[in-house]
C-alpha cells in the first residue's frame, strides 16, 4: 500500500502521520472550445487539488454518445493516486468541471469538460451522489478504450472482467480513434 507523509503541524517530521492513498481511475472528456487545452488544465488541477497522476493515456477523439448532434469529443483515461475519500475526490472534480466552465443545461449535452470517476480502489459504491465503478463503462468503446491503456488487467469489482475482457465484449460501435493535431 502507497502512503502519503502528512505533518500534522508545521516542524513535524515526515513520519510523524501517514494516511493511506486510494488508487483511481478516472476519465474525461471535452467537447467544447480548446479540447486539448482543457484536458490539459483539468490534469493539472487534479494534480494540484487531489493526488498524483500515474498514469495517462493518450487522447481519443471520439464520436458524441447518448445525443449525437454535438461536436466530437477528446477523451482520456487517468490513473490517480490520493489521500481524498471517493465523496471528497467527487466534489473536488465537480469543482474543476465548473471552474473551466461546466455547465450542466442538458443530460448528454455538449460540455467544455467531463470527469467521471470510473473505479475508486475496488470498491462498490452506490449512493445518491455517487455509483463507482462507473455504471456505464462496460458499454462505452470511448472510455474503453483508453482505459485498456493505462489498466488493462484492472479487475470490474461487480463482474470481475479485465477492462481489457470489458472491451472485447462491447458491442457500442462508436468511432474511437487516437487524436492527432
Amino acid at each position: 500500500m502507497l502512503y502519503l507523509y502528512t505533518p500534522l503541524y508545521r516542524g513535524s517530521s515526515p513520519n510523524t502521520y501517514r494516511q493511506p492513498l486510494n488508487t483511481t481511475i478516472l476519465h474525461l472528456g471535452s467537447n467544447l472550445g480548446d479540447r486539448k487545452q482543457t484536458l490539459e488544465e483539468a490534469r493539472r488541477q487534479l494534480e494540484v487539488c487531489c493526488g498524483t497522476l500515474e498514469r495517462v493515456s493518450g487522447l481519443y477523439e471520439t464520436a458524441p454518445w447518448g445525443l449525437t448532434t454535438q461536436p466530437d469529443y477528446l477523451n482520456q483515461a487517468l490513473l490517480l493516486r490520493t489521500p481524498l475519500s471517493a465523496h471528497e475526490l467527487l466534489r473536488q472534480m465537480q469543482a474543476i468541471e465548473d471552474r473551466l466552465g461546466r455547465e450542466r443545461k442538458q443530460h448528454w449535452g455538449p460540455r467544455t469538460l467531463d470527469i467521471d470517476l470510473l473505479f475508486f480502489n475496488r470498491e462498490i459504491i452506490r449512493d445518491e451522489h455517487l455509483q463507482v465503478p462507473h455504471p456505464h463503462l462496460a458499454d462505452r468503446r470511448f472510455v474503453l478504450i483508453p482505459l485498456v491503456e493505462i489498466a488493462p488487467d484492472w479487475i470490474h469489482p461487480e463482474n470481475g472482467k479485465t477492462c481489457s475482457m470489458l472491451l472485447d465484449q462491447c458491442t457500442d460501435s462508436g468511432i474511437v480513434k487516437p487524436y492527432i493535431e
